[in-house]
């Protein structure tokens, strides 16, 4: 752990200057520069098939490309659902002594070559010519997920000596990515991190001789036992990689890392969708614990790197045909979360009602939103959650979600929306509309998502707050020093383990992080005992980016939370516009009374905010930008 405090801690103990030259020493100096990834294809979520969830690595040419034309038959490709992805399963071995990829032709005999190379450029020419884009897949170690957690006999494993079966990255990066995005004209790469977690030299299969040792470099279940500067590397050198193969950026980086090493605080910065929690089941109890691992993190998602929940799992378990309501819940859900819609179902086997859900074109309309604002929690509760989006055309979108399986209701206020008067509705589903002043109450059934549409009058007339725009505001650092694991992800029962070891437990980093409307632990905004609803919370030494749209003035009330230890001691809040001090506060402490704070930012492309703690500390306190907004 010293090795991820130390070079905070030595940065922003007493350092009062700022400036683009202190950057590499300070990560509190403003840049003037946007950090979170902008690099490949990912303005809006990606959207399509990944063959998964519906064939695990018993995956083949026929099977593919049976899901790809349903999704043009059907009209779902015109909707937006381009990307047909394999998953693991579709090698043969590794070729020696060149280290080739070779694919298993007996799967894909298409890529049967003269010279026994194989080649899967026939396949994705195929699926270009229909309109689609391809997606690969591959591991960030030695070797991949099915052979780490697989059956020995599982389908798709390749074949070989010990150095054949190792086709992932680890080592070939370079030359894998040539092959896979130049030679093979793939569009979208998935890397999985199963060869860096779990084949360390106490595991099964690497006493037998099966695969080499390699780490762990991360502990799945400890974030302190995790070496996360490494697994950044290493990932860092695929995202390299890709920009130098696919110079004009025609390309989607999927980080797979389920939540581990502490990827929520800079996946954002490597890859266009990074995952956020273990795979999906197909039950209610884990579509909620990936529902959790994303739902408090809006401000780490923008357009071009999106966190990604893992895929749909409609048309499966407690989302068939016969939980019409729940795979209606999970889809509104995952559009709302800017969630990647990533079809898991054997698109074959799909009824009328799945084909109409998953085109479910208002839906897919909010997830497209170009603003590209994740959801905001306005309510949080273990049964009903209000869900609030604002959207590209001034609009807001509303869910209204019944956790629990007993019907209840969710009443709606104007102050959950920050609208005020007469707010109009429209419910996305049925098409009904309606009115209300202040409050309406929206009945639930058990498992329900209400996903409606509002528009009304603003709270703030003349601009936005920041927590109306989470996809223009980028914690570049947000001040967590100890990454520690959120406690408030739902803990389902996990199918494949069922009641075997001690039960689930917290492992996802992220308690501390930027919040909106919130702190940073999850408690209300509150300095100087006054209660505000509306703010980004953040801890002491942090640095968030916000992209500037034509607004002319920054506002903001800014203080040390009420929940403070005081381990910070007094707080300097600083505006800046393009690397250049606009403003800053005098240094505040906790129990003071929020401070006003004004900068005027016209012209300016990047605002920063930075709050600079006066001494460090391992255990920084919550300090909040209260009202932060844009104003005209």
């Amino acid at each position: 752990m010293k090795r991820l405090l130390a070079p905070l801690l030595a940065t922003i103990a007493g350092c009062t200057l700022a400036g683009s030259a202190f950057a590499a020493s300070d990560p509190l100096a403003p840049t003037g520069q946007w950090s979170a990834n902008t690099r490949g294809q990912a303005q809006t979520p990606p959207m399509g098939w990944n063959s998964w969830n519906a064939f695990g690595a018993d995956i083949d040419e026929t099977k593919l490309l049976a899901s790809a034309q349903v999704l043009v038959d059907s009209g779902l490709a015109a909707k937006g659902y381009r990307y047909v992805d394999i998953d693991d399963g579709w090698w043969a071995k590794r070729r020696m002594p060149d280290g080739r990829m070779l694919v298993r032709t007996s799967a894909f005999p298409s890529a049967v070559t003269a010279d026994g190379a194989t080649s899967l450029r026939p396949l994705t020419d195929r699926l270009h010519a229909m309109g689609l884009k391809a997606g690969i897949y591959s591991d960030i170690g030695r070797n991949g997920c099915n052979q780490v957690f697989g059956a020995p006999d599982a389908p798709g494993l390749p074949q070989g000596t010990q150095a054949e079966r190792e086709i992932g990255l680890y080592g070939h990066v370079e030359q894998d990515i040539a092959l896979y995005f130049h030679e093979w004209n793939f569009d979208l790469i998935k890397v999985d991190g199963c060869g860096i977690r779990a084949l360390g030299p106490d595991n099964p299969r690497v006493k037998a001789g099966l695969y080499r040792p390699l780490g762990p470099v991360i502990d799945f279940d400890e974030l302190p036992r995790t070496d996360i500067a490494e697994v950044r590397r290493l990932y860092g050198a695929v995202a390299d990689a890709l920009a130098r193969t696919r110079p004009a950026g025609d390309y989607v980086l999927s980080l797979c890392l389920w939540g581990s090493a502490n990827v929520r605080s800079w996946g954002k910065d490597l890859g266009n969708m990074s995952r956020t929690s273990e795979d999906i089941s197909p039950t209610w109890a884990r579509m909620l614990h990936n529902l959790d691992s994303t739902a408090r993190r809006p401000l780490y998602a923008h357009p071009g790197s999106w966190n990604d929940p893992d895929m749909l799992f409609i048309g499966k378990g407690e989302f068939d045909a016969t939980h019409a309501v729940e795979a209606r819940s999970h889809f509104a859900l995952w559009a709302m979360e800017n969630a990647p819609l990533l079809i898991g179902m054997d698109l074959r086997q799909a009824n009328a009602e799945q084909m109409a859900l998953l085109g479910w074109k208002a839906a897919i309309a909010l997830n497209q939103d170009p603003a590209g604002n994740q959801a905001v929690l306005a309510y949080d509760s273990a049964e009903v959650q209000i869900y609030v989006k604002t959207l590209a055309d001034g609009t807001k979108a509303v869910a209204l979600l019944n956790r629990s399986a007993a019907a209840t209701h969710a009443t709606l206020t104007a102050a959950h929306l920050k609208l005020v008067g007469e707010i109009a509705t429209t419910d996305l589903w049925t098409g009904k509309s309606g009115r209300f002043t202040d409050e309406t109450t929206v009945p639930l059934a058990p498992h329900e998502t209400v996903l409606l549409k509002v528009s009304g009058r603003r709270r703030l007339p003349d601009g936005l707050y920041l927590s109306e725009m989470p996809g223009r505001v980028n914690p570049a650092v947000d001040g967590v020093v100890q990454p520690q694991p959120d406690p408030l992800v739902h803990r389902g029962l996990l199918p494949w383990n069922d009641t075997r070891g001690t039960g689930e437990h917290p492992r996802y980093g992220g308690w501390g992080g930027a919040a909106v409307d919130s702190g940073p632990y999850g408690q209300e905004l509150q300095a100087g005992h006054e209660k505000i609803d509306t703010g980004i919370g953040i801890l002491a030494g942090s640095r968030l980016q916000v992209r500037n749209a034509g607004q002319a003035r920054f506002t903001a009330r800014v203080g040390v939370d009420d929940a403070a230890w005081g381990n910070s001691g007094a707080v300097t809040f600083q505006v800046y516009g393009d690397g250049r001090l606009l403003a800053q506060s005098a240094p505040l402490r906790a129990g003071a009374a929020l401070v006003p704070l004004a900068a005027d930012v016209r012209g300016v492309r990047l605002i920063e905010l930075v709050t600079r703690p006066a001494r460090a500390s391992d255990a920084p306190d919550p300090v909040i930008w209260g009202e932060a907004a844009l104003r005209n």
